[in-house]
């Protein structure tokens, strides 16, 4: 199963609760620089980030998931990286468990039922389309979003934010977390300097002060492979377009 390389319920309640995170990882991390992920303390603005498995919670891990706001309050954004590849496709029997931690899936394990990518990713694995929005089944009749809330997209949003980066990597039983700023790797692309987003981190979401989702780790060599950088494709009018397929 393809992941990242590996390397040494309201609006104005989400928007609060993302902000007062951000800003206390930010204080506690000072600087840009050095700066290494630690873990995410329990908090329900990150039991919507939760483990892609294969089969079960326990299964094998491919990569790291979100669950974002959409009409039927069921769709999921990670990298397409993570979903389909050239190799084997896309792998049956995905499974997203939010808010997982030490073996434990408080909300439960929500079965994969459709994938959306862009064609120029399913032809040719293009990097500037390494994004993907992922429509879930339902868990004891209700939607996920109902379960744990979801986080607003945002497209268009500029270089320079200040974002919180949360992911599993597969190594780790619990999510970790680091803040600081985005910055240009490319018109198209971002950049994101911290360490510790290993194998399993993929598809991690990348949250403003507001609580939208502005990013997730992929695109530029699949994410990363330098230890302290992580990469996304710039969330603009492709990946809005594609979001439109995806709830159609």
């Amino acid at each position: 199963m393809p992941s990242r390389p590996a390397r040494p319920a309201s609006a104005v309640r989400t928007a609060a609760v993302a902000a007062l995170l951000l800003a206390a990882a930010i204080a506690c991390d000072g600087g840009q620089e050095g700066r290494t992920a630690s873990v995410a303390p329990q908090n329900p603005a990150w039991d919507r980030i939760g483990t892609l498995s294969l089969n079960s919670t326990q299964g094998p891990r491919a990569c790291t998931a979100s669950v974002v706001q959409s009409p039927r309050r069921n769709l999921l954004v990670t990298a397409a990286h993570c979903v389909e590849n050239r190799r084997i496709g896309r792998p049956d029997g995905l499974v997203f468990t939010p808010g997982y931690r030490n073996g434990s899936a408080p909300y439960g394990s929500w079965p994969v039922q459709r994938i959306t990518v862009d064609p120029r990713w399913s032809s040719g694995a293009d990097p500037e389309y390494d994004v993907a929005f992922v429509t879930v089944g339902t868990v004891g009749g209700r939607q996920v979003e109902d379960a744990v809330g979801g986080n607003p997209l945002g497209s268009g949003q500029g270089f320079g934010l200040a974002v919180s980066v949360t992911g599993y990597p597969n190594e780790r039983e619990e999510p970790i977390t680091c803040s600081g700023l985005t910055a240009s790797q490319s018109p198209t692309q971002e950049r994101f300097d911290c360490g510790g987003y290993t194998d399993g981190t993929s598809g991690s979401p990348w949250l403003t002060t507001n609580g939208r989702v502005i990013g997730v780790i992929g695109g530029y060599q699949e994410g990363g492979d330098a230890p302290g950088t992580s990469y996304s494709i710039t969330f603009d009018e492709r990946v809005a377009e594609l979001y439109r397929e995806a709830v159609a």
